[in-house]
């Protein structure tokens, strides 16, 4: 290819990505790739200057002004910078600067520090301290009105405060949105299923583009002013930090990490603090600009290519860049859920090379629009897990695949299971998925299950990952010496936990279904089915159907329970469990109503003959239904000492109240 071909080429990409990001408000590529575009161009058109059009995107500042709101001429060019990309580089822009203005090499240049904001550049027009005009950088000469839009914004002063400043004003500032109000919006956006905003700069530019401006006061935008433009009369100020000063003496909101550092060793002391502070800060920032400090030496400095040459931009690794979707998987987590996860063509992002970014579920899949092979645009902030923010569907190629969803488990096989109206799908295996053997196990061990003390989740996660426990049916196979080789394990601790498990054969089979882990199958409705059933054996033979004719299971639960019963894995894990000592007596199963059926009953405060726990147990089992919440379907309230708002809010509902004693002679009846 020919040099004016690529010149060619190179200048209509960034007019795209121009009009695309300024007047679209739609980027389709990221920063760095954009970057390294111009970057590239301006590079050609320095070594053949003879080629350099009028129109070459190196020859303006940005994107041209909408024809939505008015244009408007700025008093003086808003001018853009120049980027530098490490250390070497801003150490020339300091050598050529002291050049410039015959400074020993030796010499320490005073310069003013700032981080630079990625957000939307703005000029602010003040005439005898009242705002008149407000506009965007537009093309540097020309932008567009926003005037009704940035009055809404709280940190922009309508009326400047103190004195002495200038009949005519032009102040130079950056609007950004704040992280927290740029994650909230998007979720809001996401609920209702509208378009989200790919990063906060974005999201500003389109909050400022509003039509309406109580749209526009409803983003949480903020305006950090920094610099001077025009004034008439001029300002007497000698440095770059005076002027600051002066503006926020008229009540201007100066961004608070500004600092004046001093020659090479200032400005890399600045980088990495405010690199290191980047994560934490509330709002968006790309990298730092470097100002020289005094406002003569600015001017003998002077400009060149539109851009001054006594201030840069010192740019931080790129957080977004552009790559494509090999292909999507699915990893199954602890509690069987599977987590989409897209294998990337690996690129250099955020300071690191990735390979890999979450895709959260499969609604997010469906939002983007996502397919493998796509051109996407990643971002990774700081330690964040890299996610994909947009997809490029201008680029997606011919042979490119929607992603499917897939039926059974990538782990065990067994079939995966998703809810109407829910984003998460999961495997429907419990407790014998490899994948999900730590939290089974945790669950197995719980109090309300089979309640075995001194199995915590440390000792389960070197158990697990020993592989001594792939199932809740080889804790019944641990052996003293093989626990005593654990990490802080002795012998008293390792029979007290081998006493512990032999203790839980002994169980009740309402707490041994609870036990299994089986989704949607609490405390409550494992006793349920007891009562309904009477036998482990009837459970695992009753149909979808059978299931849903007992009182309080529905559809959703009987679907869970007959899948899981499905599953040969998890019969072979009951077989086990039972060969090995589980043992519980079946429940006789009466045909006749209990004498506290139908009765809705809240218990609240502290009781001294049992447990709350205890009597919720002894509640059911005559029938009654435990509820956590008093309302005016509440039958009656059982309040002990410490009863608070339940107390209070059956008294106000009129819902009959008694004590732990009239409890106790109410159960006595049943004994």
């Amino acid at each position: 290819m020919d040099i004016q071909n690529e010149l060619e080429q190179l200048r209509q990409q960034i007019r795209d990505c121009d009009h695309a990001y300024y007047v679209e408000d739609d980027p389709i590529l990221a920063d760095a790739d954009y970057d390294r575009l111009l970057q590239r161009l301006r590079t050609l058109e320095a070594e053949y200057p003879h080629l350099v059009t009028q129109d070459s995107p190196s020859q303006r500042v940005a994107g041209q002004p909408s024809g939505a709101f008015a244009s408007v001429s700025h008093l003086t060019p808003m001018l853009s910078l120049d980027n530098v990309f490490s250390a070497e580089e801003m150490d020339d822009f300091l050598r050529r600067a002291k050049e410039r203005l015959a400074l020993p090499a030796i010499a320490e240049l005073e310069l003013v520090a700032e981080p630079k904001l990625d957000g939307i550049a703005v000029s602010l027009v003040y005439e005898q301290g009242v705002l008149v005009r407000a506009a965007t950088r537009g093309d540097g000469e020309t932008g567009e009105s926003i005037t009704s839009n940035v009055r809404t914004l709280k940190s922009v002063p309508l009326r400047l405060r103190g004195d002495n400043w200038p009949a005519v004003l032009e102040v130079r500032g950056e609007i950004v949105m704040p992280k927290a109000s740029f994650e909230s919006m998007n979720a809001l956006a996401m609920a209702k299923g509208e378009k989200v905003f790919v990063n906060p700069r974005n999201a500003a530019a389109g909050s400022l583009r509003q039509l309406d401006p109580s749209v526009t006061a409803k983003r949480a935008l903020v305006c950090y002013c920094y610099s001077l433009g025009y004034a008439q009369p001029e300002v007497s100020v000698t440095t770059q930090a005076q002027a600051l000063s002066l503006l926020k003496s008229w009540g201007f909101k100066i961004n608070e990490l500004i600092e004046v550092v001093s020659g090479a060793e200032g400005v890399a002391a600045y980088y990495q603090k405010m690199l290191s502070q980047r994560e934490h800060l509330g709002y968006e920032i790309d990298g730092l600009v470097f100002k020289v400090n005094r406002r003569d030496w600015q001017q003998a400095l002077g400009f060149i290519s539109r851009a001054p040459r006594w201030a840069t931009a010192y740019k931080f690794p790129a957080q977004e860049a552009t790559t494509t979707v090999l292909q999507v998987e699915f990893q199954v987590g602890r509690t069987g859920a599977l987590t989409p996860v897209a294998r990337l063509q690996p690129v250099f992002v955020g300071g690191v090379t990735v390979a890999n970014a979450t895709l959260h579920n499969i609604d997010e899949i469906a939002r983007l629009d996502l397919h493998e092979g796509d051109r996407v645009i990643i971002r990774r902030a700081g330690d964040v897990i890299p996610q994909i923010v947009k997809v490029v569907s201008a680029e997606r190629p011919a042979q490119a695949k929607p992603v499917q969803l897939p039926s059974h488990c990538p782990v065990c096989a067994a079939e995966v299971e998703r809810e109407p109206e829910q984003a998460a799908i999961r495997c429907s295996a419990g407790i014998s998925c490899p994948a999900q053997r730590k939290e089974a196990v945790r669950h197995f061990a719980s109090r309300k299950a089979m309640d075995i003390e001194g199995l915590g989740e440390k000792l389960i996660e070197q158990l697990v990952d020993l592989e001594w426990v792939k199932s809740p049916a080889d804790l019944y196979a641990l052996q003293k010496a093989q626990l005593m080789a654990l990490e802080r394990m002795g012998a008293k601790s390792a029979q007290n936990l081998l006493l512990a498990i032999e203790a839980s054969k002994d169980t009740t089979l309402a707490r041994f279904i609870y036990a299994l882990g089986i989704r949607e199958v609490g405390e409550t409705t494992a006793r349920t089915l007891v009562q309904a059933l009477g036998s482990l054996e009837a459970l695992m033979q009753a149909s979808e159907e059978e299931l849903m004719q007992i009182k309080d299971i529905g559809p959703v639960v009987a679907k869970h329970l007959a899948v899981f019963f499905r599953q040969e894995d998890n019969l072979s894990v009951i077989r086990r469990l039972q060969e090995a000592g589980v043992r519980w007596a079946d429940v006789a199963v009466s045909q006749e109503a209990q004498p506290l059926t139908g009765q809705t009953v809240v218990l609240t405060g502290t009781f001294t003959s049992m447990t709350r726990d205890e009597a919720k147990q002894r509640l059911e089992s005559l029938g009654a239904k435990v509820a956590g919440s008093v309302s005016a379907k509440t039958s009656w309230v059982v309040a002990g000492p410490g009863a608070g708002s339940k107390l209070a809010k059956a008294e106000a509902l009129g819902v009959e109240v008694r004590d732990e004693q009239a409890l106790l002679e109410l159960l006595a009846q049943w004994q």
